[in-house]
């Protein structure tokens, strides 16, 4: 019989729906439950493609025994972080406070006041991988609060006290970072950077497109045949090749994978998420830029290809993710993760010829044991499969195989063909088609960028349609966070506002006869009225119970999203050349002063903050097109990597650049 999620409009909550666990949604009627039955609260966050959330369920929610215990002690929530980062940054401060990681599912047991008590992420059912199992610990905390009650509500207020306090400091204003933090940030990178695979740090490697994008502004800062402009570019460069070459890349049908699980790029975690393909985009856009190299391009225009055709809503905008795992052949009765996405050598031998079958093998590693390295599957769930890498180039094919490189270009060009047009009758993996506002600008700004550089009406049209959904269906003067079939009850944090005015500042150079600027800056009036605090100097997020704020959070931090907060400080720069307007360009000054404190202990955590910086310190790039051959023109100058410019069209017969007060006539 289904629990009370089958109402809810959320995939991941849905997903849970029939499960044996009588699961609430967040909000104040849970919380009465819990106090009217004196029971703590158990809350798992997750989101409907994570991996390790299906497993908990599977081995755990599905469980009738498991699901029984959890009944008895406690009132159960369940939470899609996708449309309350709020709950989610507010209880992943306190996991990671108490255990020193973080992760999703996460796994939080409250009081009936929402204080957090004890915080994990997964749990298996039984002991092992060094964790409690998950029934003992739901036992033990449910017998730890009908036994000693006072206790346990004592701790919890002494932990939300101490994160409340660390997150109540108030932000001070400093001076503006100085210049050589910009050779800190080269230094820093450099000194985790691999040298042999690229990126940064060892495995799991994420790829955090944002330290690529800021890499390659940097070299567009330092001067030419300098030693940090090349070492900047070939950080970058050897990443971006890497991660093209590697398991990640989804080589048949486009896009990428959340992450690598080994330090080669090679086995990944196979989801993909809306946000990873549009700033691996934009930063494969930037490579192509800078070196005018044809694989740099491709994979730009293959990962928005893939967005555009298997991410593309009805209503114009896009989905939020495609999960790790699915069937490996209909009728089975489980998921793997991977399944769509990974071969056996006997598929690839007989869907293909032998010559080309063996071409194919060779140049993307398939062996016939399969092609995943022990250490990146411990537990041997790849056993006999073959994530596609490109292990070899078609010079060396050719060498090999006695055949030009055009002839080698050619029988791959078929294989892939053959091999995805296969690949479209294997079960497909859930999506999770949620369109998130955050997420949606990210796209906007991939695609209109794209659209400017390669002179794409593709491109174009599917920004321009996206962000007409987002203005027609998440925008009353107010704008709201997610859609599924009806715009969601929540309002919008500070990452949709920023995410999605930068969309449209990108959307508005691409495509300038339309009110796109208008729009921009009516958005963020209301980013600062909605969002701003003046007490943290900046944008945050707060979550609340009953009325009252649980936490305050100022997102300080570039990760798999950038933080809202710098680029915030990215538009407001922009908007202040687009405008004209000084009072955007003190906001942005006051966010980079209450920064500064960052780049000084931490710049490798926030690369657009610094990204920000030489904004600031450079001055914006505004360039004024004549409208006579606008599109044209602004594919001129963004073939050219120029991550300082903004562009809009007047009505003279030359291109002007403007860079502060001062206008000039520009020729290239």
């Amino acid at each position: 019989m289904p629990n009370s999620l089958a109402t809810e409009t959320s995939p991941y909550l849905l997903q849970h729906a029939e499960n044996p666990v009588d699961w609430l949604p967040w909000g104040e009627e849970a919380f009465a439950k819990a106090k009217r039955e004196d029971k703590l609260v158990f809350l798992s966050i997750g989101y409907s493609t994570c991996h390790w959330c299906h497993v908990m369920e599977r081995e755990s929610f599905e469980n009738e025994a498991i699901a029984a215990v959890m009944n008895r002690h406690f009132v159960n929530i369940k939470v899609d972080r996708e449309e309350r980062p709020d709950i989610d940054a507010t209880y992943m401060a306190f996991v990671q406070a108490t255990s020193g990681q973080g992760g999703w599912p996460l796994s939080v047991w409250l009081t009936p006041d929402a204080l957090p008590v004890v915080g994990g992420t997964y749990f298996p059912p039984v002991d092992k991988f060094g964790r409690p199992g998950f029934p003992k610990i739901c036992e033990q905390l449910g017998e730890a609060f009908r036994d000693d009650k006072d206790r346990v509500l004592g701790s919890a207020e002494r932990v939300m006290a101490h994160l409340r306090k660390e997150a109540a400091v108030q932000t001070t204003l400093r001076g503006l970072a100085a210049e050589t933090v910009f050779g800190d940030y080269l230094d820093t990178c450099e000194s985790m950077f691999d040298p042999h695979h690229g990126g940064f740090g060892n495995a799991p490697k994420f790829p955090r497109p944002t330290i690529m994008l800021v890499l390659m502004q940097l070299h567009e800062r330092f001067p030419v045949d300098s030693d940090e402009r090349n070492m900047a570019w070939e950080m970058a460069e050897k990443t971006l090749r890497a991660i093209a070459r590697g398991g990640i890349h989804d080589h048949l049908g486009g896009g990428f994978h959340r992450y690598s699980v080994d330090a080669y790029w090679h086995v990944p975690h196979y989801e993909k998420m809306l946000y990873d393909q549009a700033q691996l985009a934009l930063a494969y856009l930037g490579a192509w830029q800078i070196s005018k190299d044809v694989l740099f391009r491709k994979t730009a225009e293959s990962t928005l290809d893939y967005v555009i055709s298997e991410m593309l809503d009805p209503g114009g905008a896009f989905h939020s993710a495609e999960d790790a795992d699915s069937l490996r052949q209909f009728g089975d009765a489980h998921k793997h993760e991977g399944a769509l996405w990974t071969w056996t050598a006997d598929e690839i031998s007989s869907l293909l010829d032998p010559m080309p079958a063996a071409i194919f093998s060779m140049a993307y590693g398939v062996e016939a044991e399969g092609n995943a390295r022990p250490e990146s599957d411990p537990h041997g769930d790849l056993e006999g499969q073959n994530t596609l890498f490109r292990a070899l180039e078609n010079d060396k094919l050719a060498a090999a195989f006695g055949l030009s490189e055009d002839e080698i270009d050619s029988s791959l060009t078929a294989s892939h063909t053959m091999l995805l047009a296969y690949r479209t009758t294997r079960p497909i993996p859930h999506r999770d088609d949620k369109i998130i506002t955050a997420w949606n600008g990210l796209m906007i700004s991939a695609l209109a960028q794209a659209a400017a550089a390669f002179q794409s009406e593709r491109y174009l049209s599917a920004a321009t349609t996206a962000a007409r959904f987002i203005r027609e269906n998440l925008w009353d003067g107010i704008l709201h966070r997610s859609h599924r079939g009806k715009r969601s009850s929540g309002e919008a944090f500070p990452a949709d506002y920023a995410f999605l005015i930068a969309g449209i500042i990108d959307l508005h150079s691409a495509d300038p006869s339309s009110s796109w600027l208008d729009w921009a800056v009516e958005l963020q009036a209301v980013m600062d009225r909605e969002t701003w605090s003046e007490e943290k100097i900046g944008y945050v997020i707060s979550s609340e119970m009953n009325g009252e704020t649980l936490l305050t959070i100022r997102e300080d931090y570039d990760g798999a999203e950038p933080s809202p907060n710098h680029v915030a400080a990215l538009n407001l720069l922009k908007l202040a050349a687009l405008t004209a307007t000084e009072a955007f360009a003190k906001r942005a000054e006051s966010l980079l002063r209450a920064g500064a404190g960052t780049l000084a202990k931490q710049v490798f955590a926030a690369p657009v903050l610094l990204a920000a910086h030489d904004l600031h310190h450079r001055g914006v790039q505004h360039f004024q097109i004549p409208i006579s051959g606008y599109t044209e023109t602004l594919a001129r100058l963004t073939g050219t990597h120029r991550p300082r410019a903004v562009f809009t069209p007047h009505d003279g017969d030359q291109t002007l650049l403007c860079e502060g007060m001062s206008c000039r006539i520009f020729a290239d």
